[in-house]
């Protein structure tokens, strides 16, 4: 139902809602402006300290003062609601635009990256993150332009139990590896969502989707996405190297923040530009004596990123930008931006070398037959050379054919790398807390394993599996309770075997003992201490052999 007024606000209608509150149209009583006034849900002022949280963010927030950020008025609490009041933009939010459109040109992505960048970098200025950049919170004005909003609900929910309980914060598609893992988010993390916008602005979709969205986080953890020039063979190379550079899983592979990433923007835009002008002979440079064309593009934040004219400067700094790139380029980038290189293997092409050329490599059927020896290895690093040597690129080079085939091996290896990871040896090292409260069972029930107590840690993992079905958050760590149980069966199953072993050589020491072979007898007992002195296990056994060989003449 509409309320009739929140706070000082007159209701005008409802704008939106969604998990985070409802948002209306609110008319200032006193000034008759208006303002979109954000509702936050009920259950939030139930939470321990809520209150003053509420109030102290908000007065960080209300200092973000910036043309492409929505303004924060003020809040307040009326009759139990707790709301805030924000600037009232007219226009739609890139969500409705990409739902009627698609698609989004790459120089208008990049001029709107353009602004964001100078959005993010004023928030960052002052320590605040957004956590939650995507689309929905992304405002397109009638003019071109674009405000970003919801900092305050990122700022809000961030600080409140979700994070201390290990929680994540943010959209499962947009949100970075380090937030997906749920640890700390940083000026980077903004980042990776943001390359996850441009990309679903350039190609449609968003670099990784699934079913649900413990399956999205693990893909944004360990997944690997098509780079968007495989779905637009025309975009700039720089474009694509840019948008995947953002989405990198290492934060420090990723631009550092977001006035570099703007001004590496703004060199894209001059640098494709000089290309075409230069190819189409229309740029003149003020050493020839012509006029100096400059194009930036409409609602460019100039006091964030001021626009550099082209010329002799330009032309210099083309040239260190054209180096970094090399830089930053893999070794077999390098080798074929080489001009005698490429020479070389046009000469190739032409003599009919080119056949034996690209019959040196391995056919594709045959670097899956190796990937799969690999995988019926123990697991290991052997693995993980599997899937970045040979399954991914299968995978990359011809998804229709290889998808149905590679993707199992890819999703045995992942249950493994994380399974490695929330259940470490008790010969590891290890100190960091568990992630989920499903994370810490699993762990309980690995240490009640170390401690040799199986029919505890048995019935841990069972129950665990009963509270993980129909679950949709946890499918990768219900894979993990599987087999676990699995294996606990099948060591059963051993187990019962050796214990048949041990007793036989009992009865056979005994028999030793009976005919006054005593040192025969010895032997068997200290070898069963040697044997199984280290499974936890068997420690029944062991002492057993220990106590008879200390009371025997």
């Amino acid at each position: 139902m509409l309320p009739d007024r929140i706070g000082n606000y007159i209701i005008e209608r409802q704008l939106g809602s969604g998990g985070m509150g409802n948002v209306y149209l609110g008319r200032d009583d006193a000034t008759g402006a208006f303002a979109a006034i954000k509702e936050l849900p009920a259950s939030l002022a139930r939470e321990e300290g809520f209150v003053a949280r509420f109030h102290r963010e908000i007065e960080v927030l209300r200092s973000l003062n910036h043309p492409q950020i929505v303004r924060l008025y003020g809040c307040g609490t009326d009759r139990d609601t707790h709301y805030y009041a924000m600037e009232y933009v007219e226009g739609e939010t890139l969500t409705q635009r990409l739902k009627r459109e698609k698609r989004i040109p790459w120089r208008e992505v990049v001029s709107l990256g353009i602004l964001i960048c100078g959005a993010l970098k004023a928030a960052h200025d002052i320590g605040v993150i957004h956590r939650d950049l995507k689309p929905s919170n992304l405002l397109l004005t009638p003019d071109g332009k674009v405000k970003l909003t919801d900092f305050g609900v990122a700022q809000v929910f961030a600080s409140g139990k979700l994070t201390a309980t290990g929680g994540v914060i943010g959209t499962a598609e947009y949100m970075s590896p380090e937030q997906a893992q749920g640890t700390r988010s940083s000026r980077r993390s903004d980042l990776y969502s943001l390359g996850s916008v441009f990309y679903v602005m350039l190609v449609g979709k968003p670099p990784f989707q699934g079913s649900s969205a413990a399956e999205i986080l693990n893909k944004h953890r360990f997944g690997q996405f098509d780079k968007p020039k495989s779905f637009l063979p025309e975009l700039p190379s720089l474009v694509d190297e840019i948008v995947c550079q953002l989405l990198e899983k290492d934060p420090s592979k990723r631009p550092p923040d977001a006035y570099v990433l703007g001004k590496k923007l703004q060199e894209i835009q001059r640098r494709v530009d000089f290309q075409i002008e230069a190819a189409q002979g229309t740029y003149h440079s003020r050493l020839e004596g012509g006029e100096t064309t400059s194009r930036q593009p409409a609602g460019s934040p100039s006091s964030d990123f001021p626009p550099i004219e082209l010329g002799p400067t330009f032309v210099r700094d083309l040239v260190r930008a054209e180096i970094d790139l090399q830089n930053r380029q893999s070794l077999f980038s390098r080798i074929l931006n080489n001009t005698y290189v490429l020479l070389i293997l046009f000469a190739l092409v032409t003599g009919g070398g080119v056949y034996l050329f690209l019959n040196t490599g391995i056919e594709p059927e045959e670097q899956f037959e190796i990937a799969k020896d690999l995988l019926e290895g123990p697991p290991g690093p052997a693995w993980f050379r599997a899937r970045d040597q040979y399954l991914i690129p299968l995978l990359q080079s011809d998804p229709v054919r290889w998808r149905d085939q590679v993707e199992p091996y890819l999703q045995k290896i992942e249950v493994y790398q994380i399974e490695s990871t929330i259940l470490p040896s008790r010969r590891r090292d290890r100190i960091d807390p568990p992630a989920s409260e499903p994370e810490r069972l699993l762990r309980l029930a690995r240490a009640q394993l170390d401690a040799g107590d199986v029919p505890a840690a048995k019935k841990t993992f069972e129950s665990l599996r009963i509270l993980l079905e129909g679950n949709g958050q946890y499918e990768v760590l219900k894979t993990i309770v599987n087999n676990q149980i699995e294996a606990l069966e099948r060591e059963q199953v051993s187990r019962a075997e050796r214990d048949a072993f041990i007793q036989t050589s009992f009865e056979r020491a005994e028999k030793f003992q009976s005919e006054g072979k005593l040192e025969n007898a010895r032997q068997i007992w200290q070898g069963i201490i040697t044997l199984y002195q280290d499974d936890p296990t068997a420690t029944h056994w062991v002492e057993h052999a220990q106590s008879t060989l200390n009371s025997s003449p």
